[in-house]
């Protein structure tokens, strides 16, 4: 399900009618999807948990419970006493565990200070231990009660904002059970078991004796017929992730690491045909289903990690190719993506194809063990061949439909794909490798006469082309794409599609204020036309482009605009408590501002989530040539965030840690024995 990126058809601006007439009166549009910003959301896919500040779940809106796209429970309402707890604090202990901390007022009270406090600790999976403390200096009898309720409705429906009628309960052994007209159900139960079940309502009731100084503690499970998605355990996914730290003259380092990390590992999916299989979720709550880009941009994004999420990710995606013979055999089927008011929908499923043979060339040098990379390259060889039957005879990768658009980005990823293929065909002895080079020289050629516009500034790249010619000159983030190139043998990076002058010309326009907004890259530059803020194509800061024109910048050698990126993005990190979303408001940065949450973004976000590493280990410069048993270091010379230490990575299967100083060298402090350090 994919719900932030709608496939809604969008009419180009060359073929909008001019408006005529006195405007029409504004009237209220259609509700949205639900609120999540202000939300704590509990992760631990196929499950997750969406609830307020005070940890109260009423329904409204997205709060619930869900597992495998079912909102299991809809309502979880704790009274003491016979009122609400005050809740004081709530927030986030892990990626799949919030903590709500609340008092309670009773009569035992000797003055205007609460006796009682409750701690409610609620996990991803609708488990809650609730646990009731008192210092006061005589036995309470505390009446609890638990208001429980399930609509089991499917994410869509609510998110739609259709009424979702619950459910009657039944008493089902220690607690309640819901049960849906197709035969789903929840059952919910408790520990120790309540003294008074009342079905009709959803209560449960207990009576309990807190003695002076002591605690009791109510313990509430949540249990729902599977769908065949099994949830990774805790084991699984340290295996597809390795444990990272980052130490450094800034402290906020190892927080946007650490809670990344966390992210990342709570929306690793199995593919239910092979479990044995994980690839990132896109985002929660609207992108849990199949998302190939975002799956491959976040396992490239984790290769300093190891390489076991890039080889899942890849042979996840390898099996949805499509079969041959015919024009779309060796495409990664994907959904549409809308791209704003400029552009209609893309296909993520050409992106992904492009990105495979990439994302299996980069984790090749990071060191992809042989196995994974005999069985993934027939694979990325269909893709590579799908390419060449859909380019033209320039390389340009026109899209199908009326308006038959060449897209600048898209153009990018298979200027990639070809150079990286080409450097991972050779490494194999497969051939082709030089067909490869020579096509994509004159990609670049052609790219740089046809999508780029010269002008009294200094000229810029154009968005897109139609099929008449007519070039669409829209500035975005989405130009970072230009330089992110990708790593080759002896640990340099592919050449890029753009000569040198307009790599700095394209460096100060990502570094203006027209884009760069001082918390991260715009989608769309801020006197466009159309331009929008919380446009989440349209002027919105989205992460993953920011994090691209950071390592693209870095490594074109523009380290002045890569480090304001990379500083601003750091902010907004530490605004947003270390878990980015997909995207947020692209308002410019003030000296009394703080980025601003947009209300429907994912968050978490596996590329998102996966840009720590990726940010770390561009400031650390670290290259691998695993294959030549060498690793390079390009460390970011200007030391952007001071000394830094990376330890916990993954160079050819073994552990490596580097280290920057503040001048900007790098030392490398361990990695596998028979690695060389390159130059």
């Amino acid at each position: 399900m994919d719900l932030t990126d709608p496939s809604r058809p969008t009419v180009p601006p060359f073929h909008r009618p001019p408006a005529a007439g006195p405007a029409p009166p504004v009237t209220a549009g259609p509700p949205g999807l639900p609120p999540v910003h202000d939300a704590l959301v509990c992760v631990a896919l196929p499950s997750f948990a969406v609830s307020p500040r005070h940890g109260q779940l009423g329904g409204q809106g997205l709060e619930g419970v869900y597992h495998e796209g079912r909102r299991v429970l809809s309502r979880c309402h704790l009274r003491v006493a016979g009122r609400d707890p005050l809740t004081v604090q709530g927030r986030l202990l892990s990626a799949e565990r919030a903590r709500f901390l609340a008092v309670v007022r009773t009569s035992a009270d000797p003055g205007p200070d609460p006796g009682v406090t409750v701690e409610r600790l609620r996990d991803a999976d609708g488990a809650e231990r609730i646990t009731f403390r008192s210092s006061l200096g005589r036995t309470l009898r505390l009446p609890v009660e638990v208001c429980l309720g399930s609509d089991l409705a499917d994410l869509g429906t609510v998110a739609s904002g259709r009424p979702t009628p619950e459910l009657r309960a039944t008493v089902h052994d220690s607690g309640l059970r819901w049960t849906a007209p197709d035969g789903g159900h929840a059952i919910v139960t408790a520990d120790p078991p309540p003294k008074d079940t009342v079905a009709s309502a959803g209560l449960l009731r207990w009576e309990l004796e807190l003695r002076p100084g002591t605690a009791r503690t109510i313990a509430i499970h949540v249990r729902v017929r599977s769908q065949g998605t099994a949830r990774p355990g805790g084991r699984t996914r340290g295996r597809a992730l390795t444990e990272a730290r980052a130490e450094g003259d800034d402290p906020r380092v190892d927080r946007l690491l650490r809670t990344g990390l966390d992210d990342l590992r709570a929306l690793l999916v199995r593919d239910p045909a092979h479990p044995s299989d994980l690839h990132p979720a896109a985002g929660v709550p609207w992108r849990c289903g199949p998302a190939p880009a975002e799956a491959l941009w976040a396992a490239r994004m984790a290769l300093p990690l190891g390489t076991r999420l890039a080889a899942g990710t890849l042979r996840t995606l390898a099996r949805t190719q499509l079969p041959g013979p015919g024009p779309g055999a060796g495409r990664i089927p994907g959904p549409l993506r809308d791209t704003g008011p400029h552009l209609p929908p893309s296909c993520t499923g050409t992106e992904a194809t492009l990105a495979f043979p990439a994302v299996l060339a980069e984790a090749f040098r990071w060191g992809l063990p042989e196995q994974d990379l005999v069985e993934l390259l027939p694979a990325a060889e269909r893709c590579l061949h799908w390419l060449r039957g859909t380019a033209d005879a320039n390389g340009l990768l026109r899209e199908p439909g009326p308006a038959g658009l060449l897209r600048a980005e898209t153009q990018a990823h298979a200027h990639r794909a070809a150079l990286l293929g080409a450097d991972l065909l050779e490494a194999c002895g497969r051939p082709g490798a030089d067909d490869w080079r020579e096509w994509a020289r004159t990609l670049r050629e052609v790219f740089q006469d046809r999508f780029w516009i010269d002008d009294r500034t200094g000229g810029r790249p154009v968005a897109a082309r139609t099929s008449a010619g007519l070039p669409l000159p829209y500035l975005g983030g989405g130009a970072a794409h230009l330089l992110d190139t990708g790593l080759l043998g002896g640990g340099g990076f592919a050449e890029g599609l753009l000569d040198k002058v307009q790599t700095e010309q394209l460096a100060r326009l990502l570094g203006s204020p027209a884009l760069d907004t001082g918390w991260g890259l715009r989608g769309l530059a801020a006197r466009e036309p159309a331009h929008n803020p919380f446009g989440h194509r349209s002027g919105a800061v989205r992460v993953h482009e920011t994090a691209v024109a950071v390592s693209g910048l870095a490594a074109a050698g523009y380290e002045k605009e890569a480090a304001s990126l990379l500083r601003g993005l750091l902010d907004a990190a530490e605004a947003f408590a270390y878990r980015l979303p997909e995207m947020y408001g692209g308002d410019q940065r003030t000296t009394d501002s703080e980025p601003v949450p947009h209300p429907a973004a994912c968050r978490p976000a596996a590329v998102a989530s996966a840009v720590g590493v990726h940010l770390l280990t561009t400031v650390a410069g670290v290259r691998p040539d695993v294959p030549a048993h060498m690793v390079a270091l390009h460390p970011m010379r200007g030391a952007p965030l001071g000394a830094v230490r990376l330890a916990g990575l993954r160079v050819a299967g073994e552990p490596f840690a580097v280290r920057v100083n503040r001048l900007g060298l790098g030392m490398v402090e361990e990695a596998a024995a028979g690695l060389q350090l390159g130059v």
